[in-house]
């Protein structure tokens, strides 16, 4: 398993469209994605739980991926945040 932090830079958060991209990308691998902030955690292939997290600007993510491509991913999912500029 490896994990990272990321902060929300995007001034709408993960709202529904660069929400849905992001889980368009982690269904693209095979290894489990999660999703956490504070004490709430979600399942990052699913759009609704997604946003159930509720992630807003400044917010800091940790996101876990555990499986045979779990490097790549945390770091294209990582890439994807980072690119959510203001």
């Amino acid at each position: 398993m490896v994990s990272g932090e990321f902060v929300i830079t995007n001034p709408t958060g993960l709202h529904t469209r660069p929400g849905n991209d992001f889980v368009k990308m982690a269904k693209q691998f095979s290894c489990s994605v999660t999703v956490s902030k504070g004490e709430r955690s979600a399942d990052g292939k699913s759009l609704l739980k997604l946003m159930k997290v509720n992630v807003v600007k400044g917010d800091v993510l940790v996101i876990q991926c555990d499986g045979p491509d779990e490097k790549a991913a945390l770091e294209s999912l990582g890439n994807y945040l980072a690119s959510l500029k203001e």
